[in-house]
């Protein structure tokens, strides 16, 4: 017998001979463990948003993916900030970077979505509640990849709301300016959530993903 057995055992057997005991204390640091989690993600989630101000009114200076805030962001990723990359992914890796949270400082959007990745379009119905401060990603048949991330910041029934670089009023991904848009739900493919991380993270979504990718 495992020795973690017969110290149930011996616990239930306490129980049995001194009466009811007044909680499980398995189940307390379960509950303490879910409520610090949520404390987590709710300042996390915070904080990103409050980065994402420094954002606000970027725009292009000249229409070639340029502007001291994106040279920031790219040197960030490793690139120089001269060169005209698409600038999308690199101000969600400057924003979380700017938060002091972890997350795959990169300006390629798919490695955003090799970790933390709650929910992908194949896998069906989403089997969480979407929070503000998750990515979410824009397939492109064409690139046969995803090409395009957002920042949720909110949702209705139909729709995210949605803050994103590298985007205009027709929700191009060679857009010229930092915005907030609205995207039907329908156009996201895959969401990775980086509010949590290593432990804590496991916690939240292990048993959720084992349900999802049967």
């Amino acid at each position: 017998m495992y020795r973690g057995k017969k110290i149930s055992l011996c616990f239930l057997a306490a129980a049995c001979i001194f009466g009811s005991v007044r909680a499980n204390p398995v189940w307390d640091v379960s509950e303490k463990r879910l409520a610090r989690i949520a404390k987590v993600r709710k300042n996390t989630s915070t904080n990103l948003l409050q980065s994402t101000k420094r954002w606000t009114g970027v725009k292009e200076l000249t229409g070639n993916n340029d502007h001291p805030m994106i040279t920031i962001a790219m040197n960030l990723c490793g690139l120089p900030g001269d060169k005209g990359y698409p600038w999308c992914a690199a101000c969600m890796a400057e924003i979380h970077n700017n938060a002091n949270i972890p997350a795959p400082y990169s300006a390629r959007v798919v490695n955003w979505f090799k970790h933390n990745v709650v929910w992908k379009k194949e896998w069906g119905d989403k089997l969480f509640t979407v929070q503000p401060g998750m990515v979410g990603a824009i397939y492109y048949n064409r690139l046969r990849r995803y090409g395009h991330i957002v920042l949720i910041v909110g949702e209705d029934n139909n729709n995210y709301y949605t803050l994103e670089g590298n985007t205009n009023a027709a929700g191009s991904r060679e857009g010229e300016g930092f915005f907030k848009k609205i995207r039907e739900k329908q156009s996201i493919a895959a969401i990775a959530d980086y509010c949590l991380n290593g432990q804590m993270f496991i916690v939240e979504y292990d048993e959720l993903l084992q349900r999802t990718m049967k």
